[in-house]
């Protein structure tokens, strides 16, 4: 009972500490002052207004859409090609192959954006909103290979089997049999790059050149006290967009496991 009262309290402590600052987001966002700082002056929806009136911030989050919706698509492409072949089919360095796939999920990620910029600038290529959709499908697509190889290696084989039979050609049975049953990981997949893609910052503030994305937008504005409300405001939206994008994600996520009958071992809900 005493161990497990210490553990309650860790826990507690644990939360507050992880999201508390998130809870503080939407407080000042509506505060009505300036300075961030407790008591609270007001109620107020100015710094929303203000924001949604910034032209620069339009163009920081019309590049960072682009590069999302770019980059969560590649991404989510090669993640098919590269689940599908490591679970399904036998070829030499296989194991060695796909770990290098995998391996910028554990390399930190300035020693990647220094990599890319050093051979994008020796190659002569232009820093603009394509280097950053390169850089941000590297990160990614690691991260849609453990979504779809769980949903690939979930399939009943036997479903494959019986259209090969019935006269479809490999191409037909994926598009027709394979594709629809792993919809629901494609979907996560494509949510959860998504959601990576717009968040990160490192790869973009080294990539973007001059068309900044809404990361390095925001981080530029913390040099002017003034803005710092107006961050706020855009935090407030982002921290529920991104909430509500890894909620579908999950909800997709479980549906796909249960219509094919595979066993719950743990998502991000």
């Amino acid at each position: 009972m005493f161990k497990g009262g210490w553990f309650k309290l860790y826990a507690l402590v644990y939360l507050t500490f992880l999201y508390a600052p998130i809870i503080l987001l939407p407080l000042f966002a509506f505060n009505d002052a300036t300075v961030i700082a407790f008591p609270l002056s007001g109620f107020t929806t100015h710094w929303f207004t203000e924001m949604l009136a910034d032209p620069t911030l339009k163009q920081a989050v019309k590049n960072s859409l682009i590069i999302a919706v770019s980059s969560a698509v590649i991404a989510t492409t090669l993640g098919i090609f590269a689940s599908r072949a490591s679970t399904r089919y036998e070829f030499p360095a296989k194991g060695g192959i796909m770990g290098l796939i995998m391996l910028p999920l554990v390399l930190p990620e300035i020693i990647v954006a220094v990599s890319l910029l050093v051979v994008l600038l020796g190659l002569g290529v232009n820093l603009s909103i394509l280097t950053v959709i390169l850089g941000h499908v590297l990160i990614c697509t690691p991260f849609t290979i453990a979504i779809l190889s769980s949903a690939f290696q979930s399939l009943d084989k036997s479903l494959e089997e019986a259209a090969y039979d019935l006269g479809e050609t490999p191409a037909s049975t994926f598009r027709l049999i394979i594709l629809p049953l792993v919809m629901p990981g494609i979907i996560s997949s494509l949510l959860i790059s998504f959601t990576i893609s717009l968040d990160e910052f490192i790869i973009a503030f080294f990539l973007a050149g001059t068309e900044p994305t809404l990361p390095v937008y925001i981080f530029s504005q913390f040099r002017f006290p003034s803005a710092v409300p107006v961050i706020m405001a855009l935090g407030t939206i982002l921290v529920c967009l991104s909430i509500l994008l890894l909620t579908i994600a999950e909800i997709f996520r479980r549906r796909g496991i249960a219509k094919s009958g595979g066993k719950d071992t743990g998502g991000f809900l």
